[in-house]
């Protein structure tokens, strides 16, 4: 239901000049009502634009809040980064100055190698041509002492010759017992060394005591059954071939011959000395030993 409806009173125009008065306090109500009013609004305004503010300003102290929370992370990662860049570039200068430093060393040590090695090799061709410089004069040495050596020896030789042609011309030539072969014989050592310089034939000397025991000489044996010094003669007994011949009182440097079937010349055996119980001589025998078909 609606409220009972008041009576409208007419409040009829003050006459005269009264009316004016109240419509200019009512005037004045309305405008200090309006300016209340604006007032209160102005108030409503300034709250709500302070709690925006307030609320925008703490929005922007908090998006600044992150922002700077964001930037310090950030810039946390990125001083995080900065410096394992630096760790790993620190690192890898460590690493080349080391790599830098031992390709140094190893350089050194090769330059050093190589030092050594040049040096070493110059000392063994030092010493090569010291050694060549040495043997060149060892060798200029020799040849002279050679050639002196060779002048003593020409000389040698020919007076060797000569004396050698002296004992050959002295080397007495005696008959054999055997088809009157006429033969040189030595009576000592040193004819019996021309003897052996002639070649003609092969020599062996010996030497054989008295005693049950044949003596072999060469391919033939000797047995000495008698000596007798006083008158340089001697008794022998030759095997050869296997027969045995005895030879008689025989003089020192007599050609004593006979024949084998090895060769067609006969054998020679010339004692030079006669002692008591012993006889010192030498057997010839020819070069050539050929068959004889028979003795």
């Amino acid at each position: 239901m609606g409220s009972p409806q008041q009576p409208t009173y007419i409040i009829p125009p003050p006459s005269g000049p009264n009316w004016k008065t109240p419509l200019l306090i009512g005037a004045l109500v309305l405008l200090g009502a309006s300016s209340i009013f604006q007032f209160l609004q102005l108030e409503k305004v300034r709250s709500e634009t302070k709690a925006d503010m307030t609320k925008l300003t703490g929005n922007v102290d908090a998006a600044i809040d992150r922002l700077k929370i964001d930037s310090n992370e950030e810039v946390q990662r990125s001083r995080r980064s900065v410096e394992g860049l630096q760790s790993q570039l620190a690192e890898q200068r460590r690493q080349a100055d080391a790599a830098v430093g031992q390709a140094k060393v190893d350089a050194q040590r090769r330059v050093a190698s190589l030092q050594e090695k040049v040096a070493a090799e110059q000392a063994k061709q030092q010493q090569d041509i010291s050694q060549v410089k040495a043997t060149a004069d060892t060798a200029t040495t020799q040849i002279a002492s050679v050639s002196t050596d060779v002048g003593v020896v020409k000389t040698d030789v020919q007076a060797t010759k000569s004396q050698l042609e002296q004992t050959i011309s002295n080397l007495k030539r005696a008959t054999g017992e055997l088809d009157s072969h006429a033969s040189l014989i030595a009576t000592n050592a040193g004819e019996l060394k021309a003897l052996r310089e002639l070649g003609e034939r092969n020599y062996a000397e010996f030497t054989i005591n008295k005693g049950k025991q044949s003596t072999r000489v060469a391919d033939v044996t000797i047995e000495l059954k008698k000596a007798d010094p006083k008158r340089n003669k001697f008794t022998i007994a030759i095997t050869a071939d296997d027969k045995t011949v005895e030879k008689k009182d025989r003089t020192v440097n007599e050609p004593i011959q006979f024949y084998t079937s090895k060769a067609r010349q006969p054998y020679e055996i010339v004692v030079n000395s006669v002692k008591k119980d012993t006889i010192a001589g030498y057997l010839a025998t020819p070069k050539v030993t050929s068959g004889r078909g028979g003795a």
